[in-house]
């Protein structure tokens, strides 16, 4: 069977969410952490990038476009791995869920709004892109403040404050995503072929190297909040 007459199982697809959406939590614990750590400006920015890189891989991959909740959902779940670790509240990680959940429903509504014309070209992928995390910033600006109220947050809590957060946030988020959503795409193109291959060929390979990430993620995102990273 040639690699253009294989098509994706639903298996697949829900495989894939959990893959990427652990993925995903991983980099907001993990990479999260070493941002911090390190003293690094914009890890939001960063941090929403790397989000959305991964999903793109999703869109390019599956055409699914409600698969990015999942993915997100996936990634939240990997957060509140601090409430079993740590015994803290669920609502410790609220407003960082909040962000995580904010960015798949905005990204998947852009990806839903311009369908297939992000196969046209870079353009469009890097304006889609960017207008997500703007809407996605804006309305966690709106809910975060609602939903679980920082110093930093109610800083924004003022006439202007909408704007002044874009500007100071929303901005950052949107470059990183235009950034990073071509790179994703441009992955989930050349995985889309290939990881069918694999399974065609080798399903046991596949299988393994997919477990193996998931566990990783999850193992990896474990330790690092045990110790306090």
């Amino acid at each position: 069977m040639s690699s253009r007459q294989r098509k994706a199982a639903p298996t697949d697809m829900w495989l894939a969410i959990l893959v990427l959406g652990s993925l995903f939590g991983f980099s907001e614990v993990v990479l999260n952490g070493a941002i911090r750590a390190a003293g690094l400006p914009y890890r939001a920015a960063i941090l929403t990038g790397v989000g959305v890189g991964l999903m793109a891989i999703a869109v390019a991959m599956f055409r699914k476009h409600l698969m990015l909740v999942g993915i997100a959902a996936v990634a939240m779940l990997g957060k509140q791995l601090v409430v079993p670790i740590l015994h803290v509240a669920l609502t410790c990680k609220a407003n960082s869920c909040l962000a995580v959940l904010l960015e798949g429903l905005a990204l998947a509504g852009t990806v839903t709004l311009v369908g297939r014309r992000l196969e046209r070209g870079l353009g469009v992928r890097i304006v889609g892109a960017a207008s997500a995390a703007l809407v996605a910033s804006g309305a966690f600006h709106y809910l975060g403040i609602r939903l679980a109220p920082c110093n930093y947050l109610l800083s924004f809590n003022r006439p202007g404050g909408l704007l002044a957060f874009l500007s100071t946030e929303g901005v950052s988020w949107a470059i990183a995503s235009a950034l990073m959503f071509p790179v994703g795409y441009r992955l989930g193109e050349w995985l889309r072929e290939g990881a069918l291959a694999l399974r065609a060929r080798q399903p046991l390979a596949y299988y393994a190297t997919n477990a193996m990430l998931v566990v990783g993620s999850w193992v990896a995102s474990a330790a690092a909040i045990s110790a306090g990273f």
